[in-house]
């Protein structure tokens, strides 16, 4: 069976950088799960479909055609959503929208359909404690607050400081404490916090754990 690596975490931790780096160093597919809540968002903002409606947003997950053609890239029904989505709008919504069970299912079983195809590094929020709770290596990759806000304001300088702050604490309330597949650690992940590491640190210490744990075959 192929490999999973799996990468939770909260905003601003850095999850997207990391995995990226390592999908392509280990050969592996890169999947950016957010990307796919967020495809399901903007397409309900553009129908004017109300982020709470949890049978209309099923209905758009399991008819949106998504696709994660190399890393970055989004497509959803065709068209290349990779801008559209970072912006703080989509990403508030797609936060509710990932808090509707019936979304979460959907989206999960092709998640799990894209990792039986080849090796992936998976990053998201729920990875390794329900996407694959079997992941041969699981991590749970954070920061101190201060840091992920400096990194997330880095990535939207149109944005003042103090807004970024807001979202991610609004953010991190919003997944830490829904009913539905919360952010949580998974009592076998290992944990990683990068303040203060470069991301060839954080990288180094994730490629010997997957050295140690795929050479000896641990599930």
């Amino acid at each position: 069976m192929p490999h999973v690596i799996a990468i939770d975490g909260p905003a601003g931790a850095g999850k997207s950088t990391i995995a990226r780096a390592l999908a392509e160093k280990l050969g592996y597919i890169y999947i950016d799960t957010g990307a796919m809540y967020r495809a399901v968002a903007l397409w309900a903002l553009r129908q004017k479909i109300d982020t709470n409606d949890a049978h209309k947003l099923e209905q758009l997950a399991h008819a949106a055609e998504i696709e994660l053609p190399r890393p970055g890239a989004v497509l959803l029904n065709g068209e290349d959503i990779s801008d559209a989505i970072r912006n703080p709008e989509i990403a508030a919504a797609a936060s509710r929208v990932a808090a509707v069970r019936a979304v979460r299912t959907a989206l999960v079983a092709r998640q799990k359909q894209m990792a039986e195809l080849a090796n992936v590094v998976m990053e998201g929020r729920d990875i390794g404690t329900v996407v694959f709770p079997n992941a041969r290596v699981k991590v749970f990759l954070d920061a101190n607050p201060t840091e992920r806000v400096r990194r997330r304001a880095a990535d939207q300088p149109h944005i003042a400081p103090e807004q970024v702050a807001r979202e991610i604490v609004q953010r991190d309330e919003r997944d830490s404490h829904r009913a539905e597949s919360p952010l949580v650690q998974a009592p076998d992940a290992v944990y990683i916090d990068s303040t203060g590491l470069t991301p060839e640190e954080v990288q180094e210490q994730i490629l010997r754990l997957v050295r140690e744990r795929i050479s000896n075959g641990k599930e």
